[in-house]
């Protein structure tokens, strides 16, 4: 009733044109946008043997929000992120997404892992709900086009392509696979296997791990059974760095080569002086020193808080936030989630402090950029 009676004054006072207006803001509202903020819902791993993955992401996500909320928001709004936990399980997942789309938020933002985001895809996408920058290379995220999912790193088949590349270049045909043993992992092994046939090579041997298990005992018998020249590994940092230790331990003296999404940080952390050796490849700009302008952003924002430290999930979540509020300040006041989309395809060759991203309205993955960086046995990571 009371409704009903304000919609009645409000046309009275200005004029039937009024009644467009209101009605695009309460459109705009029931979409998770209200006249002081924007609520994004982020489902990944933030407790269990994954969960510095999801931790570093959402705290450099905030960090970059903070700034923001701090000088005013984006059109005069805040931007919040609403977390719930999945422990990296796909069902979970796909639990936590029906939550927010109950919750009416905007976006989905920083979704953590492939299992996980192919799992809450078909009901994202149902929902016309974005799925903004899920933290994950897999190419069944990216293809066939889906207008409702917007990735800003490159692809795992980008990453892998760059590993085989380095492995290839000196020489070493003996290849072993380590690969979790889900989407993901098979995401990574697809990559490898297509980087190594255009070479007319294939795998010398592949060993698998579960989901959130360190379990690698069969996996690591079966790799060294072949005495490969290299190891690339698809996994998550405790696996990955359980199956380093124990190869170690076994006097295998090969590199392991790892995609983005271990956890650079993380593994280096588990693996301690048992780093020497292993590489990772990198999708986003180098965190530990100023080398970019969004870097020096990144450590700034880092500064004064106690106990963090910069690391390339924390990057990638910054990054994220960046590219998202940016596209937020395109689509205007009025903003929509289709509006949203919208101005993100229009950030055409858009460069945010040395990393640029390029989207369109077929083109929905904004950088290709990877590096290789080397873990130190003192604790470092080089470029």
């Amino acid at each position: 009733m009371q409704r009903r009676q304000a919609l009645s004054t409000v046309c009275k006072l200005v004029g039937s044109s009024a009644l467009g207006v209101w009605g695009g803001a309460a459109q705009a509202q029931s979409q998770g946008v209200s006249d002081s903020a924007i609520v994004l819902g982020q489902s990944g791993p933030f407790t269990g043997p994954s969960a510095q993955l999801g931790l570093q992401f959402h705290i450099g996500a905030q960090l970059y929000l903070e700034q923001v909320n701090a000088q005013g928001g984006v059109h005069g709004r805040r931007i919040e992120i609403k977390r719930l936990d999945d422990g990296y399980e796909p069902e979970r997942c796909v639990a936590n997404t029906k939550q927010f789309i109950a919750d009416g938020v905007f976006a989905l933002f920083g979704y953590v892992g492939t299992p996980t985001s192919l799992a809450a895809l078909p009901v994202a996408t149902a929902a016309k709900l974005p799925l903004f920058a899920p933290f994950t290379g897999a190419q069944a995220l990216r293809e066939p086009f889906n207008r409702y999912v917007i990735h800003v790193r490159a692809s795992y088949f980008e990453e892998t392509a760059a590993i085989v590349r380095q492995i290839t270049s000196v020489g070493i045909k003996r290849v072993a696979v380590f690969y979790q043993n889900d989407a993901y992992g098979a995401a990574g092994l697809e990559g490898v296997q297509r980087a190594l046939k255009t070479l007319d090579l294939e795998p010398a041997v592949v060993g698998t791990v579960e989901r959130n298990s360190t379990d690698v005992t069969q996996a690591l018998k079966d790799i060294l059974a072949v005495k490969p020249e290299a190891v690339v590994q698809v996994g998550a940092y405790k696996a990955c760095a359980t199956f380093i230790r124990l190869a170690r331990q076994q006097g295998y003296s090969g590199n392991f080569y790892n995609v983005s999404f271990v956890g650079t940080q993380a593994l280096l952390d588990e693996l301690g002086s048992v780093a020497k050796g292993v590489s990772v490849s990198q999708v986003m700009p180098f965190p530990y020193s100023p080398a970019t302008p969004v870097s020096g952003e990144y450590l700034t924002a880092l500064k004064d808080k106690r106990g963090l430290s910069p690391n390339y999930s924390g990057m990638e979540g910054f990054v994220a936030a960046k590219v998202l509020v940016e596209a937020l300040k395109r689509a205007g006041r009025g903003v929509t989630r289709e509006g949203f989309i919208d101005a993100i395809d229009g950030m055409k060759n858009v460069n945010l402090g040395g990393f640029p991203v390029d989207f369109g309205p077929q083109k929905h993955t904004g950088s290709r950029f990877v590096e290789l960086t080397l873990l130190t046995e003192d604790g470092r990571v080089r470029r």
